[in-house]
């Protein structure tokens, strides 16, 4: 079905035809006609799949009619990463070329002021990170009272942020009959609670198995010493025999082990700029532009590169560290592969990894194929064992005639503790015996 025949208006329609689309993704399909219809929607869909175009491209028909006031906006989006709020901003920029409307980002890292600024001329989508979201609401800059339609985006990835408090008090502020939209790539316990208890009869929309890694990816183990520099070693050797290699992501577990093997890249005359969460925003935004235009070869990141980000062309996947949840493992791969490509993902495993990776098949439902065989186990630790000594000076007591069954345990213990001489040491006797000053004073007599 074409884009003609969803119900979007003629405005947006035009946009989209623009951008050189002609036919919806199947999570557009049937999401946008129930998001038209004014139902609450629970999407799943993994990574790669267009949700962002199929919240954006009804929202943008709802609101060509109506008006914002200051400090109400009419939408609300809700994002976990900076990135992909950044993204969806310019999401709207793209398909609402033909409309006059009003778009804010809350986000950490940007000034106070310059968003108070944009919230008082009224604001008919406000997107935002959570976090910087109540910090605006609890000064009193934002009211949400006016929110007709809510987004949360990417929900699985905001619990594994601990963001999952943060929406509840959220969803409490905004009105009771608003219309709820709710995109998730996979469905934890934690997840479903959420959207039994904030969705009034949504819109089932799922376009593939949750947790499901797409075929034109090619997957491999590759085993590694368990140190920190041999898995820095097995990587420089990957990235040197990859074939068809254009640009790479390589994913750490850990923010700082992102810097360390930044500049150990770097020491090695690799061409690669470093994403994760501590650097600040214009950093980010730079080292995303500088990848996404190709001039670096290699983006070292955490997982907040790992959901939703737009990068179409990655031909290759580097795991430096197994993901510690199996979801992780799915949108890292995610990134390559996309809109009808091939690509590559490698994962770098030590020993101490084999549960983990027990976790990703038993959740993908396939197993992974190891480049060079999988690694030797690891040897137990030996069992210290330390053999109790008889203290010095007291040999081991010798049995007693009088530890018998019928003399009382108290007698027995007291005739145990009689005080022993204390151990004395013998000298030879030609060695000089020293004696303290205070033996070498004259006596004197009293009268």
């Amino acid at each position: 079905m074409p884009f003609s025949h969803l119900g979007l208006s003629d405005k947006v329609k035009a946009a989209v035809a623009a951008a050189g689309y002609t036919k919806p993704t199947p999570i557009q399909d049937q999401a946008i006609p129930q998001v038209l219809a004014h139902r609450d929607v629970l999407g799943i869909a993994q990574t790669g799949t267009g949700k962002t175009a199929a919240f954006v491209l009804p929202m943008l028909t709802l609101l060509e009619k109506g008006r914002a006031r200051a400090r109400m906006p009419r939408t609300l989006i809700l994002e976990p990463t900076r990135e992909l709020a950044a993204q969806v901003e310019d999401s709207f920029a793209k398909y609402g070329v033909n409309h006059r409307l009003n778009v804010a980002l809350l986000i950490g890292g940007v000034s106070f002021d310059n968003q108070d600024t944009k919230l008082t001329r009224g604001v008919d989508v406000l997107i935002a990170t959570p976090g910087r979201l109540l910090d605006h609401t609890e000064r009193g800059s934002l009211l949400l009272t006016g929110v007709e339609l809510l987004v949360i985006d990417e929900a699985d990835r905001m619990l594994d942020m601990g963001f999952i408090p943060d929406i509840e008090r959220i969803c409490k502020l905004v009105p009771f009959t608003r219309q709820t939209l709710f995109f998730t790539a996979t469905m934890p316990p934690e997840i479903q609670r959420i959207t039994d208890q904030f969705l009034h009869n949504p819109a089932r929309v799922e376009v593939s198995r949750p947790a499901t890694t797409v075929a034109a990816i090619t997957q491999n183990l590759v085993k590694s010493g368990r140190e920190p520099h041999q898995k820095r070693e097995t990587l420089r050797g990957l990235i040197r025999s990859a074939e068809g290699l254009k640009n790479a992501i390589i994913f750490c577990n850990r923010k700082r082990d992102v810097a360390t093997l930044y500049r150990s890249l770097l020491r090695h005359r690799f061409s690669a700029v470093a994403l994760h969460g501590d650097m600040d925003q214009a950093a980010r935004t730079a080292a995303l532009d500088q990848f996404r235009k190709g001039d670096v070869t290699l983006l070292v990141a955490s997982d907040v590169a790992a959901r939703g980000l737009d990068i179409p062309d990655v031909s290759h996947i580097f795991n430096f560290d197994v993901p510690h949840h199996p979801d992780d493992y799915v949108h890292r791969i995610g990134r390559t592969g996309r809109a009808g490509r091939t690509g590559t993902a490698m994962t770098i495993v030590v020993p101490a990894d084999q549960k983990a990776v027990v976790a990703i098949e038993k959740l993908i439902g396939q197993p992974i194929e190891w480049r060079d065989g999988p690694p030797c186990e690891e040897p137990p630790e030996p069992v210290r064992m330390h053999a109790r000594t008889p203290r010095q000076g007291k040999p081991p007591r010798p049995a007693r005639r009088d530890d018998k069954p019928g003399k009382p345990a108290a007698a027995q213990d007291a005739k145990r503790r009689r005080p022993q001489p204390a151990p004395t040491r013998e000298r030879a006797d030609d060695a000089p015996m020293h004696l303290p000053a205070f033996l070498l004073r004259p006596i004197r007599a009293k009268a």
